[in-house]
């Protein structure tokens, strides 16, 4: 079936206001040091809140995501500020507060879903909602395993979306079978027990991102992990009691992806990204790039908690590869850069069992193929993913390209268009702050073009 492609065209429109950047071709190759972790900022800002004293936080991402989880947290009675390059949380030492007005969660999903196990357990009301991107993807996920711990959850419209309202309180315990491979929909529950009565289990079908368990591990909160069965002894209604500490965020490994791919599909590019995360449930993207041909070295700096460190990337002429299985929760973030690999190397690339990226902030593999497409890219697209062909002798469309609100659909476009034959201009490119406010300036300083 040939997708449309009219929705990626510009409307005529007297004025445009929404920001735009024009991308032109360019070699990037050079040394980086990426913000740091979406992911693992949160999860900080949710459990140094809950912690009995004040936490200073290194490396802290100051993205549009992390900073709605944060005000969220201080909604609920925790303190934030950022002082001398690092921010400092006072915790609520686990007696969360009624919030006044909903907790307002802009475009993240990440703090959402875990964000709500919080409250759920937390004994409090409160409602939760987001932006229009956001208010469209599906939480019915995180209601099933809150209710069966005794959680009220409203959702709103026929796909059990934002606004969210939660009544929580007196859970108890459950064992969860994840019915997908989600760190999110586990991180929920694990959080929800913490307030629980009893021991919560949570079962994984696939290993998917451990932050969540590592954190509390760091924090001495009694957890057990024995392969894919993860579970907690609640604390009961009174919540968790742990003392704050401090706490390093490395880079964050999903930006640093577009720098990755950027140069590993480049022969003869040299690339270095300094203090990037090194989680092992986090890189399978560096699997896939040395399967393809690229020449990756790791030089792991600080081993501990989450580890980080060094990552040297040479690139290469890349042939195609198939991704599917037990990699996909590892890199389900990087797939649409992956499609992007997969455009300028030898053969065939499949993305397999991965329509989870129909429910991100776009359908990524719909939006992806409408994109590859456009630059005269030869690809198909599947229920659970697409098939790519290249090399392709890739041509810039003569249409303006809309992210959608999608973050990694713009910084996907940016890099690909690094290897076109013209300028291109990237609409709606606001989304990239939520997880990359520096994602522009660090494109030129690796050698990229950007108005």
């Amino acid at each position: 079936m040939e997708p449309e492609t009219n929705n990626l065209k510009e409307e005529p429109s007297a004025i445009d206001t929404r920001p735009s950047k024009i991308v032109h071709p360019a070699q990037l190759g050079g040394t980086v040091q990426v913000p740091g972790d979406k992911s693992i900022s949160q999860r900080v800002a949710m459990l140094a809140s809950l912690a009995e004293g004040t936490s200073k936080v290194t490396g802290y991402l100051n993205g549009e995501d992390a900073r709605s989880t944060l005000r969220a947290m201080e909604q609920m009675g925790a303190k934030a500020d950022f002082c001398d390059d690092a921010l400092y949380i006072t915790g609520v030492a686990g007696q969360l507060q009624q919030p006044e007005e909903p907790l307002d969660m802009g475009n993240s999903g990440t703090g959402t879903r875990l964000l709500s196990g919080l409250v759920a357990g937390a004994g409090i009301q409160a409602t939760m909602i987001g932006d229009d991107s956001l208010s469209a993807r599906p939480m019915g996920r995180i209601r099933h395993p809150l209710e069966l711990m005794g959680a009220r959850i409203g959702l709103t419209g026929d796909r059990g979306t934002l606004p969210m309202m939660i009544c929580g309180g007196r859970l108890q315990g459950i064992g969860y079978l994840l019915p997908m491979a989600s760190a999110q929909v586990k991180s929920c529950v694990l959080l929800a027990g913490l307030y629980a009565e009893g021991k919560t289990i949570v079962v994984e079908p696939r290993p998917t991102r451990d932050h969540t368990e590592k954190l509390f591990q760091a924090l001495g909160i009694p957890i057990s992990i024995k392969g894919l069965e993860i579970s907690i002894e609640g604390y009961g209604k009174e919540g968790p009691r742990f003392k704050a500490r401090d706490f390093v965020v490395p880079g964050d490994f999903s930006s640093a992806a577009f720098w990755i791919v950027a140069a590993a599909a480049r022969p003869g590019a040299e690339l270095v990204i300094e203090r990037v995360g090194l989680n092992a449930r986090r890189t399978a993207l560096l699997d896939v790039m040395r399967r393809m041909g690229a020449s990756i070295e790791v030089e792991v700096t600080e081993p501990d908690g989450d580890p980080y460190g060094t990552i040297r990337v040479r690139g290469a002429q890349l042939n195609g590869t198939i991704i599917e299985g037990d990699e996909i929760p590892n890199l389900i973030d990087e797939l649409p850069i992956i499609s992007v690999a997969g455009a300028l190397a030898e053969g065939k690339t499949e993305i397999r069992d991965a329509a989870e990226l129909r429910v991100k902030e776009s359908d990524r593999i719909a939006e992806m193929v409408k994109i590859l497409r456009l630059f005269h890219i030869d690809v198909e697209e599947k229920e659970d993913g697409m098939i790519v062909s290249g090399p392709a002798k890739l041509k810039t469309p003569d249409v303006a390209m809309d992210s959608h609100g999608d973050h990694r659909i713009a910084m996907s476009v940016a890099v690909l268009n690094t290897f076109s034959d013209a300028a291109i201009t990237i609409k709606n490119v606001d989304c990239v702050n939520t997880s990359y406010p520096e994602f522009w300036q660090h494109m030129e300083a690796l050698g990229g073009r950007v108005e």
